[in-house]
C-alpha cells in the first residue's frame, strides 16, 4: 500500500506494511472455559502474534435461553490467567464493539432486511407443531430431518397478510444447490454441498435474535476478521457461511479448522469433566505457561524441533508464537497426555527461578500462598516466610516438586514453622553448642555428608544416636515427623539451621537460669 506525505512544498508517495490480520476467539457465555475452548483461543492468540496482527474476544450471546450468569466474566479472567493477551473486547473496547451481540442487534436487523430485500432470505410462518410433524416423519421414513423450504415460495400477497395478522415469523436464508468448495488452511480443499442435507436455516428466530451461523458471519465482516481459526465441528457449517457471505456480496475470511482434542483415553472432552475447567488448573496449581505448554503437546502447528525434545521444556508465548505455522497443523485428533502436565509444571518451576522477575513475583505468590495455608489452619506458631529463605526452599525442591502446594504438606510443615520453646536438660545443652560450634565451621551441608557428619558426631560425644536425632528434630522443627535430621538440614540450609540452634539454646539457658 501507498501513502503520500508531505515535506514542505514537495509531497512523495512511499510504500509501507499494513498488517490486517484479525482474528476472533467467540465463546458462548453458557457455561465454563474448557481446554477445548483454551486451545482455540491460544491458537488464534498465536496466529495473531506470529502475524503482528490483532486478536479479539466477541461474546456470542444469541441463545439468551442457556446464559449463565457470571460466565462472561469468567471467560476473561481465565484467558488472561492463561496469557493470552485481548486486544480487543468487551471489557477494553476497540473501534469494531459492540463485542457482544445481544448488543448489537440493529445491526443485524439492518443486514437481514439487505438479505429480505435482495430475495436472498424470506419470512417464514411454519408454526413449532409443523416443523415438529416435519421431523417425526423424516425419523420415520429413517431419513435425515430438515425443513422442506415450504415458506420460500409464499407469495407477497401471503407475507403481507400474515404479517398484517401478527403471525409468529422467523427469518430463513436460501440456500443454493451450488455445489461450494473452499480451501481449509488446515484441511485443505473442501467441498460440500450443504443443501443436500440440511433445509433453509433460520438466521433470525422469533424473538428477534439473531442465529449463531448469521450473527457470526455478519460480526466477522464488520470486525474485519482476516482469518477464522475454530473447531472441526463447525467445518460442515462453513459452505453454509460462505454461501451468506455472497448473498451480502462480501469477501469471507480464510477458514481453518482445528482437529479435535481427546483425552488421553481417545474419548471426547465433556463439559461433564471437571478436572478440564481452566479454574481446576489454577486451583490445583498449575502454572499458566505450563497448561498453554500441555494443549500445544497435544497437536501439531509448529516447526519439527519445538516439540520432540525428551526432555520436558516450556516455551514463552513468543517461542510458541515464533514458530507456529497453521499449516503444519495436524488433521488428526490429538490427545491429551496427563502424565505430561506436572512435568511441564515442575519445568514452568525451574523457568520461572531462573528469571530475576519472574523469580521475584514467585516468592510473593509462594508467600501469599503460605500466610492462607496457615491462617486456615489456625496455626499460632512462629513462621519463617522471608523471601531469602522461600527462595532457599524453592531452588532446594525444584527438582523435587511438581507443584508448589507440594510444599505445604504435613511432612514439609517443618520448613515454614520456628519450633517453640524446647525443653533441653543441661548434658543436651552442652552437646548442642559443641554441635553449633562445629557446623559454624562446616562448609559442605549437602544431606550424605551431613548424615555422616551427624553419627561421627554423636560417636565422638559418646551419645546415643537415636536419642540425639530425636532432641535434633524437636529443635529444628518441634516436630514429631518428617524428612531425616540430615534431609532437613539441607533443605533449612545452614544459616536457618544455625538459627534455630541459636533460638533453642537460648530459650534453654533462659529458662534454667529461671
Amino acid at each position: 500500500m501507498f501513502r503520500k506525505i508531505s515535506l514542505g512544498s514537495k509531497s512523495f508517495w512511499i510504500r509501507y506494511c499494513c498488517n490486517d490480520t484479525r482474528v476472533r476467539f467467540a465463546p458462548s457465555p453458557t457455561g465454563y472455559l474448557h481446554l477445548g475452548g483454551l486451545r482455540t483461543a491460544l491458537y488464534n492468540f498465536l496466529f495473531s502474534k506470529s502475524k503482528n496482527g490483532t486478536f479479539i474476544l466477541r461474546i456470542e450471546d444469541t441463545d439468551q435461553t442457556r446464559l449463565v450468569k457470571g460466565a462472561t466474566e469468567q471467560l476473561i479472567k481465565d484467558i488472561s490467567w492463561a496469557g493470552i493477551q485481548i486486544h480487543e473486547g468487551p471489557h477494553i473496547g476497540g473501534n469494531y464493539g459492540p463485542y457482544i451481540q445481544s448488543e448489537r442487534l440493529d445491526l443485524y436487523g439492518q443486514q437481514v432486511d439487505t438479505l429480505l430485500k435482495n430475495g436472498t432470505a424470506y419470512y417464514c410462518f411454519c408454526t413449532e407443531r409443523r416443523l415438529d410433524l416435519l421431523r417425526r416423519e423424516a425419523v420415520k421414513n429413517r431419513e435425515v430431518p430438515k425443513y422442506d423450504n415450504k415458506c420460500r415460495h409464499l407469495t407477497h400477497d401471503q407475507i403481507s397478510k400474515n404479517l398484517a395478522e401478527g403471525n409468529k415469523y422467523c427469518i430463513r436464508f436460501k440456500l443454493s444447490s451450488d455445489v461450494s468448495s473452499y480451501d481449509d488452511l488446515v484441511y485443505g480443499k473442501i467441498t460440500y454441498d450443504v443443501s443436500l442435507n440440511e433445509g433453509d436455516p433460520v438466521i433470525i428466530k422469533s424473538d428477534g435474535y439473531p442465529t449463531y451461523h448469521f450473527a457470526n458471519v455478519v460480526d466477522d465482516h464488520f470486525m474485519k476478521i482476516s482469518h477464522v481459526l475454530r473447531g472441526l465441528e463447525w467445518q460442515i457449517s462453513t459452505t453454509k457461511h460462505i454461501q451468506m457471505y455472497r448473498a451480502f456480496g462480501w469477501e469471507p475470511p480464510k477458514f481453518g479448522h482445528l482437529p479435535l482434542l481427546l483425552n488421553s483415553d481417545g474419548t471426547k472432552l465433556s463439559k461433564r469433566q471437571n478436572d478440564i475447567k481452566i479454574s481446576h488448573f489454577r486451583e490445583n496449581g498449575i502454572f499458566p505457561l505450563a497448561l498453554l505448554n500441555y494443549v500445544v503437546d497435544a497437536g501439531g502447528g509448529f516447526e519439527k524441533d519445538l516439540l520432540q525434545n525428551v526432555k520436558l521444556r516450556i516455551y514463552t508465548a513468543d517461542e510458541l508464537a515464533s514458530q507456529f505455522d497453521v499449516t503444519k497443523l495436524s488433521t488428526h485428533s490429538g490427545r491429551l497426555m496427563t502424565e505430561k502436565l506436572l512435568g511441564f509444571n515442575q519445568a514452568e518451576l525451574k523457568r520461572l527461578l531462573a528469571n530475576e522477575y519472574e523469580e521475584k513475583e514467585l516468592l510473593k505468590e509462594m508467600q501469599s500462598l503460605l500466610k492462607k495455608h496457615f491462617e486456615k489452619l489456625h496455626f499460632n506458631a512462629d513462621l519463617q516466610l522471608e523471601e531469602k529463605h522461600i527462595r532457599s526452599v524453592l531452588h532446594w525442591s525444584s527438582n523435587r516438586i511438581k507443584k508448589l502446594s507440594d510444599l505445604l504438606t504435613n511432612d514439609m510443615a517443618f520448613l515454614w514453622t520456628l519450633p517453640k520453646s524446647v525443653t533441653l536438660k543441661q548434658n543436651d545443652i552442652d552437646v548442642t553448642e559443641e554441635l553449633l560450634r562445629k557446623l559454624e565451621h562446616k562448609g559442605d551441608f549437602e544431606r550424605e555428608e551431613l548424615s555422616k557428619f551427624l553419627k561421627d558426631f554423636a560417636n565422638k560425644q559418646n551419645i546415643k544416636y537415636n536419642m540425639f536425632m530425636k532432641t535434633l528434630r524437636s529443635i529444628l522443627s518441634g516436630l514429631k515427623e518428617g524428612p531425616s535430621i540430615a534431609e532437613m538440614m539441607e533443605i533449612l540450609g545452614k544459616d536457618s539451621t544455625l538459627k534455630r540452634l541459636r533460638t533453642s539454646l537460648n530459650m534453654a539457658k533462659d529458662a534454667v537460669s529461671s
